[in-house]
């Protein structure tokens, strides 16, 4: 029923239109001078219809030639990238490159030369590599951002580590956000070129950032201090400002106490190396300190041994500080005291610089035929450790 409804309609309509066309005598006069042309308007109507056909089906056209062109970009895209994910990288670099060609959109196009120019650095193509991170510079400030992260990247790899702060930098001047993992690869570049103040620069911010890597950031925190203690342990007034600066937790860290009070040693100023090894001694034992200070000349050995006859009432039987007593007491020429420490030692944990301390004690004494003997002994030992 409908489509006979629709019949009628259509039919009234073409009747309507042919008896209109059949009465209208109208003209349309085109004037060019010194030209004149007359139309009748049927046939301009007509005419008017069959351009607008022509041009219609001709956009179709063309359309259809671009969603073509997209529609190879795309799929050379998704063959890019799943070769490069299964490591095929001759292959996703060529994919890749076609698929940038035929590409129109600016993101479209940064995504396939970056997916060319990783698969090129991984090929060792550098120079390839170079030109397609070339081609999308400058287009967008998101796609710069991409070619940018990943030239940084790259060149990270390259150990080209300067030309990887720089992009950085440039990434950085553009403002917005600094993501988590953009300023992981910073603290990587500046890790590499062993500039220990951006890096806890850079740790105090990740710090506070729950998807960073907090093992890797306090790892890296105490690898700077330690290399910034080392910096500056050929400048006293450095060293002190800098010591200075830690929190009471971090001058609790026996390694950052044993790191500066060497270097406070190597500068000739015993006197804060020992209180740095007495603050952290009196919280926790620790044998590099306990050797650090059998060492330690601040001209009051005497107080020394007081300090450390304390500890050991707070460590029992801790052959390190015995030994570290026994030298004290040798430095302060209490022999018997110096021998009893030094064999007590060796009673609980035998050791090279036991032996040796002995040896230099007793040859002090006169009594060469033990200071040979222990010479003896501590040689045996420490070519026993070297085998073991």
């Amino acid at each position: 029923m409908r489509l006979m409804l629709w019949a009628l309609v259509l039919f009234a309509i073409s009747a309507a239109v042919v008896l209109a066309a059949y009465y209208n005598n109208g003209t349309v006069l085109f004037t060019v001078p010194p030209y004149t042309v007359e139309l009748a308007f049927n046939i301009f109507i007509i005419g008017s219809l069959l351009a607008f056909i022509v041009f219609y089906y001709m956009v179709r056209v063309m359309i259809g030639l671009l969603n073509v062109r997209a529609s190879k970009a795309q799929q050379f895209m998704l063959s890019g990238l799943n070769a490069f994910l299964e490591t095929r990288f001759d292959q996703a670099q060529k994919a890749a490159e076609k698929a940038f060609r035929l590409a129109d959109a600016p993101d479209i196009k940064a995504i396939n030369a970056v997916i060319a120019a990783r698969s090129a650095h991984r090929q060792g193509k550098v120079a390839q590599r170079d030109q397609l991170l070339a081609a999308i510079a400058g287009q967008r400030a998101d796609t710069d951002a991409l070619r940018l992260i990943t030239e940084a990247e790259l060149k990270l790899e390259d150990g080209r580590y300067t030309e990887a702060l720089t992009a950085l930098q440039a990434l950085y001047s553009t403002g917005g956000w600094q993501s988590t993992a953009v300023l992981q690869l910073e603290l990587k570049i500046q890790e590499m070129l062993q500039n220990w103040d951006a890096v806890l620069d850079l740790v105090d911010i990740l710090s506070k950032r729950r998807s960073a890597n907090q093992s890797l950031i306090s790892s890296l925190r105490h690898t700077a201090h330690l290399q910034n203690i080392k910096k500056y342990s050929t400048d006293f007034e450095l060293l002190k400002k800098y010591w200075q600066e830690f929190s009471s937790e971090d001058k609790q860290d026996s390694q950052f106490a044993a790191a500066a009070a060497s270097s406070f040693m190597a500068l000739g100023d015993h006197a804060w190396a020992q209180k740095i090894i007495e603050h952290n001694l009196d919280k926790q034992p620790d044998t590099t300190l306990f050797r650090l200070y059998a060492d330690c000349r601040s001209g009051s050995v005497s107080w020394q041994i007081q300090h450390a006859e304390k500890w050991l009432i707070k460590y029992p039987n801790n052959a390190e500080l015995l030994l570290t007593l026994g030298k004290l007491c040798a430095y302060g020429e209490l022999w018997g005291k110096a021998q009893n420490y030094l064999e007590a030692s060796l009673s609980i944990e035998p050791s090279y610089p036991a032996h040796l301390a002995l040896a230099q004690l007793n040859e002090q004494l006169g009594e060469q035929a033990s200071a040979n003997e222990h010479y003896r002994q501590g040689l045996q030992f420490a070519l026993k450790q070297i085998d073991g």
